[in-house]
């Protein structure tokens, strides 16, 4: 049974791209036994038993690999069907008996055995206690254990405990794996570790942690499981060391040799227990048997993209080795109990709504999830829905509940609290009137005491006033005396004043006198003269009553100064004030005599020179004194006056103050009996007050008692509908914020109301609620676009949704719309960081533990794994700490994550979208044209604008402060405590509030009226905003052109505010606009235009000028599909012979058109008008035959497409030039420095490279005239290749500083630098040096996989396209421009130098230009430059210096094989190139009769400027005759270029699912319609077996056929592989690659899938003549192959490897005539027939048809080459007759030796090389590059 089961299911489940997991081998058979074996004897009680384990194991082992229902059905009808066919007689009720559920826990956790489950309620029970004790110890995890979440338990139990069982469970992130892990790992017993991913951790991290499980597991016997998830997964390479555990148990390098050696000694004993040898093999094998025993490997990874699939391919142990368990989607039921689980826990629904909220839920999951399949296929974004957003979205539905109850509750109590306040307001008026009554009766009584007081007061008062005037009088008196008195001391003291010095000098000498002088003066026996008049002078001065003592002699003297201290004393003490009138007498004399002098006295003696000072001094002053003294006598006298007045005054005073204290007692009565009597009044006044208050309050808020009411009932009504509202929103919040406006509207009108309204039990719901209305008011709207918030719906509703989800928002933002309002609106509370930045995770864990709003900038579309756990929340410790890296941080409540990315079309993995909300705030053509319609009123009314946004924010203020002063007068009524009647301010601050109201609701209704007339204003201004919107749309598409085509919306405002400046005035409004848009569109062009390719404008052109008239509604979308799809009628004939098959298909195609209707029929009755119009040179400008001139010019381009493809471009340009203006297609560039000026620091300048152009040169030029050079270190010119990168980032460094400029050549060349130097372009951008400016230059990449310039260098920069001139005039004056008339006098042969230089110049321009015909001009694209034209003159100069003759061939052979030729890598290219120099220089030019061109002359010897006049006057007009080409071949590469044209703006347009182009069907059914005719069509493989058997002879051409045929079975088995595979994508049986999606591509724009063409042969066609084709050639080889007879003629395009016939027919013919095969060539004979003339093959060699001549046409009456005819391009060749001929029989003369290719591109695919017979030399048919084509 196990066997026939595994065969049925090895066949049956294939791998395919998406199951490349089904592989089944004996692994799986023998697990199965595995499992049998766990059983014991206590399980296995019965067969049946027995047949259940068995079916048991067989669902684990190969069930549970399946990865989809269809999948589980079949098998489990497999299972089924194999069962009873070996087990018919056992009864199937018992054996197929659900739950059939093994596993190791059956009967209690802890001793385990393994045994059947009994039923899902008991496993539930066990599997419940066991969350709870789990939940006890560890981390909580709130899990809830529906079946599917049961079985997956018991399934990883069941691995882990199946030995050396190591698991892979893949689902999508947030399907509950690693939590089920932790809990089966917990029920088993096992330690479960988890790598901790910190900045840097790599390969040598994750050793260490294996190494240290090792060491747990096998030396502390700990089991332990590893869990891995995806995001675990830092390198790749980290799953090397996995693979190498699962597949063996042996990491290489784990383990040091100090711990290998503890290792060995710790397994040593138990190595000698086991009775083995302990040898270090024995040791080391028991630790690794032990390691792969107990340490068990869980990973968890997702199957989204293609992740999954490579690693199983790069690391295959990690499918082999493990036991698979694929998580599946969550089914329907495990939704509905999940979401019920969660709802038991909310109180307040009722329990039957409860189930409608569980399915309304988990039908909006779904819901999402078919959208985003939708979204997907239309939009190209990916948005997933993983079982983690689900139970987000319930949580946040369970928060908003509470908060919006609780607000809704707090807001009803506040209105009812008002509500009563009003009532009990009615109720006092009438106890205040009684009140005031008795109140009026007291007033009057205290009136009449008061009057009696009064009289009282007034008679005392009088008494007061009267003696108050005495004494006021007497008061004036004693002022009088005071003055005197004070004058006459003032006097008295300015003279004693004087004195003073004289006093002091005294004193001062008496201070020089001590005992010791005095003694030593004393002790002199006779003192001279002088010494002796001193002592005299002092007897004098101090004699007694001024009695003179005779003797004044020294002896008298000493006598005197007897003793020292009583004569100190007494000088000390000498009455100075009176010295006696005759004691001055006698003084006299001394004082005028000179040597009493105390200077000259000191040199006799101190003491004596002291006194001698002394009386002078004292002389002094006494005279001073005695002027004094009759003025102080006078000041005593008048002192004592002024005393007698005070005396009197006091006595008046003392009266006066007894009266007054009188006054006082009595008036303080009067004020008593006032008070009373005020405060009487007071209290009547009051309550009357009060009374009027109640009155007003009442009355003033009449209209609010209504309207609170009213708010209460409406509230209560809203309670009961909350619990569906909130659902709703939730539903919104949670899921729709990647969508765009769109698909918002679909889900919630298509899908979600209708889904609620259809529920059995309704969940109460506000009919036509707007999910933003409950969790956003006017005020915040209002508040938003404050902060720079656009103001469209969409935006809207992206800030209510940032505002209120509870996961991180993820803003998708490349406009850096939503950046500039979060910024604006969290402005200081806000950190803003960019993962990589300097000490980034320090801002990090600051922001977490203090409670900031984080902002992370510019994120990629993964995040480093650092900041998983802060993605995913996962808090530890109850939610107080989470961990960042190996940091534990403190989780502040109140902190909030942002992340914010540039990207346009991120793909964010499931588990990223699970952890984020993601918000597309990308702007919408609808948002932008708002915006830009607020910038055009603006520049254009500013009066309108200013006073619109006046309105809008005076309206957001009015709106904001209505609900303020709302809450305020709730908040006071309901704060107002029992008696608040009293309390004025408060019912003042009501009737403000009130008033105020009622002024804003007047005002916002006059502001609507005023809106309304700004609209009207306003809306004139529309067209200009639409049409700038309409291009900036546009803009952003040319990246599909080009990657390197990318414009910022910042940098496009700019262009928009310029043009509106520019834009010419007009007085009327209408006209103006019309300005606007005219000019905003050419400024718009003009802009872009120098930043893209010459090629790519017109289609940028064509693009403006379709959307533009498809916005006007002045196309016929039907008509603009045909010009862009040309989808013309394969296989039909055209009957006239002007006219292609395929053209005339186009043709048919139209006629079905009503427009169009008969045209085939005209065209063939009046062949001859039309094929005069088809033939002409210029069509497009030619008036089409009868009534068809009338029609619109979309319509001409139409019919001009079926017949002159090759003119659709200039016709293209004629339209735009017709629809827009001829402006737009002049073609004019704008000058360098034009631009320049547009730069800034923030806005580089970008340099497009182009082969052979030098746009520094423009940077230089202006730079020196600006004084900026690489000389004066003002320009830093840095050219980036290899290492080069440091030195540029310190050149952007220094100029920032310092305004410099920096020129970056090459940033391609860095790949890995650029996102650097993006940052630094950035962060210098900002405050920088105003002169700073940066040019950087980088060659576009050849294909847009390729393209790495980051897209932050791109769009704000100036982008410039360099591209060298076109055609012949513009190259030909530009390499004569290199020289000058002195490089033409230069060399001593002036003619033959003159001569020679002007041919090369014309040979330069004409390899330069001949690029443009493809591969018709070069077989592949060379970079000639100038450098090539001056090198080569330099060279000619020497060596016609050097040779006295002109060395003609030697100058041929350097310009041909080394000037020009070192470019040239293809042999054709070669000659080609060494031809034209052997037409153009040879000796027959001096002479003057070489034509350079049919009727371009080669010009005499003219001087420099002759030169340029010569090719104004004589070059003919462009033509591919100047350059030795047909022209024809101009018309093949113009042909190229129109389709290009068309192809490119059809990719372009509007996807829409729905309608492809107004074709009516959608996208998908046409790419189903297209892959089902292939199918259908495609013929059964060659049997390769078969077609061996038949051929008896391996002769040359039957290896030939045998090769062909395995070919062709390879190429139509990968494309039945690859239709089969999308058809299943189609059908949503597997998930879409991005193989798949290129191919559903392809099939749709009708190209061969790059897939297909891998295994094909080269080819140019559309994929339906591609086909056509492929089938063909399938037919041909048929045919071939039945008999193996050689067809008459052979189809040599047929082959995919054509050289290998071609090689038969040699090697057939060597064989034959035994002739040496290297000695042997091709001869090749055209013969005159055509293939249908041709019966039987030749005798030897082989004919050969199906050849085309390219160039050139064969003429067969002639039998040689012949001029081409106009329009025929490729020309059908006779039939040819090829056979193999010795080489030396081989006819030279006369033959042109011509390529035959696969195909137009030429180059790669060459065959072989025909001899063809010619009469005009072969150098024409090599100029003309006439070759032959196996398929056109």
């Amino acid at each position: 049974m196990g066997t026939a089961l595994h065969q049925r299911v090895t066949s049956t489940f294939l791998p395919t791209a998406i199951k490349f997991h089904y592989l089944f081998n004996l692994r799986d058979l023998s697990n199965i036994f595995q499992g049998l074996l766990f059983s014991t004897p206590e399980c296995l009680k019965s067969p049946i038993d027995l047949v259940r384990l068995w079916l048991h194991e067989a669902e684990r082992v190969y069930g549970d690999k399946l990865i989809d229902e269809k999948d589980q059905k079949s098998f489990g009808k497999m299972l089924t069907d194999t069962c009873k066919k070996f087990f018919d007689d056992l009864s199937e009720d018992l054996v197929f008996a659900k739950p059939n559920i093994y596993c190791h826990f059956a009967q209690g956790i802890g001793e385990p055995k393994y045994l059947p489950v009994p039923s899902w309620p008991s496993l539930n029970k066990l599997l419940g206690e066991a969350l709870e004790n789990y939940n006890e110890v560890n981390a909580v995890m709130n899990l809830v254990l529906f079946e599917d979440a049961v079985s997956h338990i018991c399934r990883i139990s069941r691995i882990l405990e199946s030995p050396r069982g190591n698991a892979l469970l893949v689902g999508v992130g947030g399907s509950g794996k690693q939590s089920l892990s932790r809990l089966a790992a917990y029920i088993s017993s096992l330690d479960v570790f988890q790598m901790t991913l910190r900045k840097g951790y790599s390969i040598p991290d994750l050793k260490l942690d294996l190494a240290s499980q090792y060491i747990k597991a096998a030396v502390k016997n700990i089991p332990t499981v590893f869990l891995m998830t995806d995001s675990q997964v830092a390198e790749e390479s980290f799953l090397v060391l996995i693979n190498d555990f699962l597949a063996s148990g042996e990491v290489p390098g784990l383990f040091q040799d100090d711990e290998l050696e503890n290792i060995i000694s710790a397994m040593r004993p138990q190595v000698k227990f086991l009775g083995l040898q302990d040898s270090r093999e024995n040791c080391w094998k028991l630790f690794i048997e032990k390691v792969r025993r107990q340490l068990k490997v869980i990973l968890c990874f997702s199957p989204v993209g293609s992740t999954l699939r490579v690693r199983a391919r790069r690391f295959p142990a990690v499918v082999n080795c493990t036991a698979i368990d694929w998580f599946h989607e969550w089914p329907e039921d495990a939704l509905v109990s999940v979401s019920s689980r969660f709802l038991e826990e909310t109180g307040d629904i009722e329990p039957e709504v409860k189930v409608s909220i569980s399915q309304f839920m988990s039908y909006v999951h779904t819901s999402v999830k078919e959208m985003s399949q939708i979204y997907l296929a239309t939009e190209r974004r990916y948005n997933y829905t993983t079982p983690k957003t689900f139970l987000e979205q319930i949580k946040l539905y369970q928060n908003l509940l509470s908060k919006k109850r609780s607000e809704l509750i707090a807001k009803i109590e506040r209105l009812e609290n008002g509500l009563r306040k009003l009532q009990s307001t009615a109720s006092q008026v009438d106890d205040l009137k009684a009140k005031l009554a008795i109140q009026e009766a007291e007033l009057k009584q205290k009136n009449e005491d008061a009057d009696k007081l009064i009289h009282v007061v007034g008679i005392e008062t009088e008494k007061v006033s009267k003696e108050k005037a005495i004494a006021d009088e007497e008061e004036l008196k004693v002022q009088a005396i005071n003055t005197n008195v004070a004058e006459k001391q003032r006097a008295c003291e300015t003279d004693l004043a004087k004195a003073e010095p004289a006093l002091i000098a005294a004193q001062e000498a008496l201070n020089t006198l001590n005992k010791n002088n005095l003694t030593e003066l004393k002790s002199f026996g006779s003192p001279p003269q002088a010494v002796v008049n001193v002592t005299a002078a002092v007897m004098i001065l101090t004699a007694p009553n001024g009695k003179i003592p005779k003797d004044k002699s020294w002896k008298a003297a000493k006598v005197m100064m007897g003793k020292v201290d009583t004569f100190l004393d007494a000088l000390k003490k000498f009455d100075k004030e009176h010295i006696p009138e005759a004691c001055l007498k006698a003084f006299q004399p001394y004082q005028s005599d000179p040597s009493f002098d105390p200077e000259f006295i000191m040199s006799k003696s101190t003491a004596a020179a002291g006194l001698c000072s002394w009386c002078l001094n004292i002389v002094r002053f006494y005279e001073v004194y005695c002027d004094v003294e009759p003025k102080r006598q006078a000041l005593e006298e008048a002192n004592t006056e002024l005393a007698e007045a005070q005396e009197k005054l006091s006595r008046i005073k003392n009266k006066i103050a007894d009266l007054n204290a009188n006054l006082a007692t009595l008036t303080a009565q009067f004020e008593k009996a006032t008070a009373e009597k005020i405060k009487c009044q007071q209290e009547a006044d009051a309550t009357n007050r009060v009374i009027t208050l109640a009155n007003r309050l009442i009355g003033g808020l009449a209209s609010e008692n209504v309207r609170w009411a009213e708010s209460v009932e409406m509230l209560r009504e809203q309670e009961k509908t909350l619990c569906g509202d909130v659902l709703l929103i939730s539903a919104f919040v949670s899921y729709v914020g990647y969508f765009t406006k769109k698909y918002r509207a679909e889900l919630m009108e298509k899908y979600w109301i209708p889904y609620l309204e259809a529920l059995k039990v309704p969940i109460p719901t506000t009919p036509g609620l707007d999910p933003l209305s409950l969790l956003t008011d006017a005020a915040d709207v209002a508040a938003w676009s404050n902060q720079g918030l656009p103001s469209d719906r969409t935006s809207t509703e992206n800030a209510t949704i940032l505002c209120n989800t509870q996961r991180w928002p993820l803003v998708v933002d490349a406009q850096l719309q939503g950046i500039k309002w979060i910024k604006n609106k969290y402005r200081e509370e806000l950190k803003a960081i960019r993962l990589g930045q300097r000490s980034y995770l320090d801002t990090i864990e600051q922001a977490v533990s203090e409670g900031h709003t984080l902002l992370i900038e510019d994120i990629g579309e993964t995040v480093e794994p650092v900041l998983d756990h802060l993605l995913g929340r996962n808090t530890i410790k109850k939610g107080r700490y989470i961990k960042i890296g190996d940091k534990e941080v403190e989780y502040h409540p109140r902190f909030r994550l942002i992340l914010h990315t540039k990207y346009f079309n991120p793909h964010y993995k499931p588990e990223m979208q699970a952890q984020c909300t993601l918000i597309n705030f990308l702007v919408t053509r609808e948002g932008l044209e708002d915006q830009l319609l607020a910038a055009v009123v603006a520049k254009e009314r500013p009066d309108l604008e200013d006073l619109k946004a006046n309105l809008t924010k005076s309206q957001n203020e009015f709106k904001i402060n209505l609900k303020e002063l709302e809450d305020s007068l709730l908040a006071r009524l309901s704060a107002a405590s029992g008696n608040f009647l009293g309390d004025t301010a408060l019912v003042e601050n009501l009737e403000t509030t009130k008033r105020t109201a009622m002024e804003i609701e007047e005002k916002v209704k006059e502001a609507k009226v005023t809106e309304g007339e700004i609209n009207i204003a306003r809306e004139n201004y529309r067209p200009a905003a639409e049409r700038a919107s309409l291009l900036y749309f546009i803009l952003s598409d040319l990246n599909k052109i080009n990657p390197i085509y990318q414009f910022s919306l910042k940098a496009f405002n700019v262009v928009f505010e310029k043009a509106i400046q520019r834009t010419t005035p007009a007085e009327d409004v209408k006209q103006r606009v019309i300005n606007l848009t005219d000019e905003i569109t050419y400024s718009v062009f003009m802009y872009t235009a120098r930043g893209l390719f010459e090629r790519d404008k017109l289609i940028f052109l064509a693009q403006v000028a379709f959307q533009i008239l498809a916005i006007k509604k002045e196309v016929s979308p039907l008509e603009l599909d045909f010009l862009l799809r040309f989808p013309f009628k394969a296989g039909v004939a055209s009957p006239v012979d002007f006219l292609q098959s395929q053209g005339w298909g186009g043709i048919k195609a139209l006629s079905e058109m009503d427009e169009f209707k008969n045209l085939d029929s005209d065209i063939e009755g009046s062949a001859k008008r039309w094929k005069k119009f088809v033939e002409s040179e210029v069509p497009e400008k030619e008036v089409f035959p009868k009534e068809w001139k009338n029609k619109t010019a979309l319509q001409k381009l139409c019919m001009l497409r079926c017949m002159r493809p090759d003119r659709m471009t200039y016709a293209v340009r004629n339209f735009v030039e017709e629809k827009m203006g001829s402006k737009f297609v002049e073609g004019r560039s704008v000058e360098f420095s034009k631009s320049y000026e547009e730069s800034s620091p923030s806005t580089p300048v970008f340099f497009i490279l182009s082969p052979g152009v030098d746009p520094l040169k423009d940077v230089e030029a202006l730079g020196r005239k600006l004084n900026f050079t690489i000389d004066n270190g003002r320009i830093h010119n840095v050219s980036l290749g290899q290492g080069q990168e440091a030195v540029a980032e310190r050149a952007l460094e220094v100029a920032a500083e310092q305004g410099h400029w920096v020129i970056l050549q090459n940033i391609h060349l860095v790949a890995r630098w650029l996102g650097t130097l993006e940052k630094r372009v950035e962060r210098h951008g900002m405050g920088s040096h105003a002169d700073y400016r940066v040019f950087m230059s980088a060659e576009p990449a050849p294909s847009p996989e390729t393209h790495i310039i980051p897209q932050g260098l791109l769009e704000n920069a100036i982008k410039i396209t360099n591209e060298p001139p076109t055609g012949m005039y513009a190259n030909l004056h530009k390499a004569l421009a290199l020289f000058s008339q002195d490089t033409l006098e230069m060399c001593s042969k002036e003619i033959e130098f003159k001569c020679i230089l002007f041919a090369l110049c014309y040979f330069h321009a004409v390899v330069a230009e001949r690029r443009k015909f493809g591969a018709q001009g070069w077989n592949r694209s060379y970079p000639f430059n100038n450098g090539d034209l001056t090198i080569s003159i330099n060279v000619l100069y020497n060596y016609l210096e050097a040779n006295p003759k002109v060395p003609w061939d030697d100058l041929r052979y350097l310009f041909g094989e080394i000037m020009y030729g070192g470019h040239i890598t293809d042999d054709w290219d070669r000659r080609l190139c060494r031809t034209y120099l052997s037409e153009y220089i040879s000796a027959e030019m001096l002479d003057g009769e070489l034509y350079l061109a049919p009727g371009f002359l080669i010009p005499p010897s003219l001087d420099y400027k002759g030169y340029h006049e010569y090719i104004d006057d004589n070059l003919p007009p462009e033509s591919p005759y100047l350059y030795g080409l047909h022209p024809n071949a101009e018309i093949g590469f113009l042909t190229v270029t129109s389709e290009r044209l068309f192809r490119t703006v059809l990719e372009m347009q509007p996807k829409e699912s729905d309608a492809g182009g107004g074709a009516g069907v959608s996208r998908e059914e046409k790419v189903k319609s297209v892959l089902d005719e292939i199918i259908e069509k495609l013929p059964e493989p060659f049997n390769m077996m078969e077609i061996m058997a038949k051929a008896e002879d391996k002769t040359p051409y039957v290896v030939v056929a045998f090769q062909e045929c395995e070919r062709m079975n390879i190429l139509t088995h990968e494309i039945r592989r690859s239709l089969k595979e999308l058809d299943l994508g189609l059908k949503g049986e597997l998930t879409i690659t991005s193989d798949m999606e290129e191919l559903a591509n392809a099939l749709f724009y009708d190209n061969v899938p790059e897939s297909w063409t891998r295994y094909a042969y080269p080819s140019l066609l559309s994929l339906g003549a591609w086909y056509a084709d492929l089938l063909l050639r399938i037919r041909e080889l048929e045919v071939w192959t039945t008999d193996f007879v050689l067809p008459a003629t052979v189809w040599l395009a047929g082959f995919f490897n054509p050289q290998s016939f071609l090689t038969a027919i040699m090697q057939s013919m060597a064989r034959k005539n035994e002739w040496p095969l290297d000695k042997m060539c091709l001869s090749v004979e055209v013969t005159k027939k055509n293939r249908e003339d041709m019966t039987a093959p030749p005798r030897e060699g082989s004919y050969v048809h199906g050849l085309f001549m390219e160039g050139a046409r064969w003429d067969i009456p002639s039998g040689v080459i012949a001029d081409a005819r106009l329009k025929e391009l490729t020309p059908m060749m006779p039939v040819i007759f090829i056979r193999a001929i010795p080489v030396d029989r081989m006819d030279t003369k006369n033959v042109y030796e011509c390529p035959v290719y696969k195909t137009r591109m030429r180059g790669p695919t060459y065959v072989w090389t025909f001899n063809l017979k010619t009469k005009e030399k072969a150098a024409k048919w090599i100029l003309a590059a006439v070759a032959l084509l196996l398929q056109i």
